[in-house]
């Protein structure tokens, strides 16, 4: 890579916690499952330039692994099981499951597989062409000056909260994905640790375990995605998802998502008997505070106290937007906002970039992310979506991006 020939991953662990709590899952459950999933550019942007660059890169994660340190810090958390971790420990990612090309100057990447292999690229791999794209755009950028408008922020925000009762007020760091690099990432969450007294964790394992914060995170559209296909019914598909989960991790680990497909097709299959096993909610899409008052009233039906459960927002938040929800929502329920781009990748004169990769298909048939923002969107086969709009009793007026 131009001037970049050291690896860009050096931990097998610098990935998002709801990677391996999937994966777990999967490998116990669903071992035969097989899956594509693709990548995908918000915005119109040439990141094709990079495919060379990105594909040499893929190619160093194949030495990757477990050491022995990481491996007896996973086997103290409370949810993993020794035969994962076992075969976690002879886990290297396979670059020949990965296609890369340059498509006209768009990037082009689709990767299939085993999903209990495929389920690990997904992070590593955004946070790998995050810090290429940026290597190359903006090369003079430090990460000093990512720490100090970083402590523009929160002097700015102390201000803000010097009246206002913070007890309740909790922050995650969610920013692997898109961050600028890995140095900005380990820089702001040790800054956050040290300056930040409401920062409760990371989702990324390795900065957990190096910086001994809390690693947090549960489930990602790509488990109810698949269970479009692993479940016998469509309508039952939320269900299913929802119940497996449960099997895997009984009391723990309950967060469930909510976006995949819509917040009241998803209310509507997390009855009592789900309302009251899971801890909580996330938020991904859609507006949050609409978001929020659908959850609380949903609680409240079914006659289960807000203030006993967790409601997570992580859709596009910055600190000035998690102060509001916080501001509406504090004193009801109990709230935490992960963010991510918003402080790994927050630099003047620096631009995010808008990128995701997510599951098209399971077991060779196509599964969709519908959303509560058609931008969210994701499906090529629009005769699937329209099933599943039916299944979920949607209105069948919007197209799949």
């Amino acid at each position: 890579m131009t001037g970049h020939a050291s690896p860009i991953l050096t931990s097998l662990l610098d990935t998002d916690a709801y990677k391996l709590h999937m994966q777990q899952a999967v490998f116990h459950r669903y071992h035969d499952v097989t899956v594509k999933a693709e990548f995908r550019c918000r915005g119109d942007e040439q990141l094709g330039l990079y495919a060379d660059d990105i594909r040499d890169a893929i190619t160093t994660m194949q030495d990757l692994a477990l050491t022995d340190e990481e491996a007896t810090w996973l086997s103290h958390l409370p949810f993993f099981r020794q035969d994962y971790l076992h075969w976690l420990r002879q886990f290297r990612y396979n670059p020949e499951q990965v296609e890369v090309r340059n498509h006209h100057g768009m990037l082009d990447i689709r990767i299939q597989g085993p999903w209990r292999e495929v389920i690990m690229w997904e992070v590593p791999l955004l946070a790998l062409i995050s810090e290429i794209v940026h290597r190359h755009r903006t090369p003079q950028v430090t990460t000093q000056q990512a720490v100090d408008h970083l402590h523009q922020k929160l002097s700015a925000f102390k201000t803000e909260v010097a009246d206002l009762d913070m007890s309740r007020f909790r922050l995650m760091d969610f920013g692997t994905r898109r961050r600028y690099s890995q140095d900005v990432q380990e820089a702001i969450v040790s800054t956050l640790k040290q300056d930040f007294p409401w920062l409760i964790g990371t989702s990324n394992y390795d900065l957990a375990r190096r910086l001994s914060l809390t690693p947090v995170g549960t489930q990602a559209h790509e488990w109810f995605q698949a269970f479009q296909q692993i479940s016998p019914v469509l309508a039952n598909s939320q269900r299913a998802a929802l119940q497996a989960w449960l099997d895997e991790y009984d009391d723990q680990l309950g967060i469930a998502l909510t976006d995949c497909i819509a917040m009241d097709a998803f209310l509507r299959d997390f009855g009592p008997h789900f309302a009251r096993r899971y801890q909580g909610l996330r938020h991904d899409s859609g507006d949050p505070v609409e978001w929020g008052e659908k959850a609380l009233a949903h609680y409240q039906k079914l006659g289960i106290d807000p203030l006993s459960k967790n409601l997570v927002f992580s859709d596009n938040l910055n600190l000035d937007k998690a102060l509001a929800l916080y501001r509406h929502f504090g004193q009801r329920t109990n709230v935490v906002f992960g963010i991510g781009t918003r402080l790994t990748c927050d630099i003047p004169g620096v631009t995010p970039l808008n990128i995701v990769i997510k599951l098209v298909q399971c077991n060779g048939k196509p599964v969709a992310k519908l959303s509560d923002s058609p931008g969210k969107t994701i499906c090529q086969d629009k005769a699937f979506v329209r099933a599943l709009r039916k299944a979920f009793d949607l209105p069948l007026v919007k197209k799949a991006s």
